[in-house]
């Protein structure tokens, strides 16, 4: 079997792993919701405020970050099945096997890719339900896709990297608020126009601000490709990095146990 055929179903069984337990996948959707919501009904007068960007809700403003903090919720899942293939044996097994070394990690990054894309698409739907009106039509949908599934197979990346260093999935769990806090400190929920002092100015010089601000447009104005290759391209800075120490975890776990 070639490299390629392996990533291919080693990606396939953690998509279907994913698929076969619906507990792990529904927070990561379900809680974005119900934070969307909450958070709708607490600032959409904040949409009135001089500066907000022009939008028909609060909702229309906001769905980025909810697309993006249900990736960042959905991708730790990777890292998790990770330690518990170490946990459960099957990482040996897997080892033991003719297969190439770098698909055990392919895998579990491709398997985050695809529950990326579905989540955005997901999202979209559901606020399309209500209303919400995604400007760029069709193709923004596509690009706001594309990038949500670069960013999970980046983030994917480096909890797979904390689940190869530790072995554990509950310490993989327990990563998720060292992520979560990145989104929280960005212009995720509210225009950097509109913030001040530290706060504006760690939002400025945080990635994630840009990569939202970059596809919000595209949600609340129409197609901007330049918007787009600045989310694009943070995405994949994202994914360089989780792959390059995923790799690295994956040497030094294969070294300590195998020598």
């Amino acid at each position: 079997m070639t490299a390629f055929r392996q990533y291919v179903a080693l990606t396939r069984r953690s998509i279907v792993n994913t698929a076969r337990q619906p507990v792990t996948v529904i927070p990561s959707i379900a809680f974005p919701l119900i934070f969307l919501s909450l958070s709708s009904a607490a600032l959409d007068r904040s949409t009135q405020l001089a500066n907000f960007p022009q939008v028909d809700s609060f909702v229309q403003f906001a769905i980025m970050a909810t697309i993006t903090q249900g990736v960042l919720f959905g991708a730790v899942g990777a890292g998790t099945d990770m330690a518990r293939d170490i946990e459960d044996g099957f990482f040996d097994r897997l080892v033991a096997s003719p297969v190439a070394r770098t698909s055990i990690v392919v895998g579990r990054i491709g398997g985050a890719a695809v529950l990326g894309l579905l989540q955005a698409l997901i999202f979209i739907g559901v606020v399309s339900i209500f209303g919400v009106r995604i400007e760029g039509g069709l193709e923004a949908v596509a690009m706001i896709a594309v990038v949500a599934s670069v960013l999970a197979a980046g983030v994917g990346s480096i909890t797979v990297a904390m689940g190869l260093r530790t072995g554990s999935s509950e310490a993989v769990q327990g990563s998720f608020p060292l992520i979560f806090v990145f989104l929280f400190l960005s212009s995720a929920f509210f225009p950097r126009e509109l913030m001040r002092g530290w706060y504006h100015s760690v939002a400025t010089i945080n990635p994630f601000s840009h990569l939202i601000e970059g596809l919000r447009t595209q949600v609340i104005s129409g197609v901007d490709v330049g918007g787009w290759l600045i989310s694009l391209g943070i995405a994949l800075a994202i994914f360089a990095f989780g792959v390059g120490i995923a790799l690295l975890a994956l040497r030094g776990r294969l070294k300590a146990t195998h020598g």
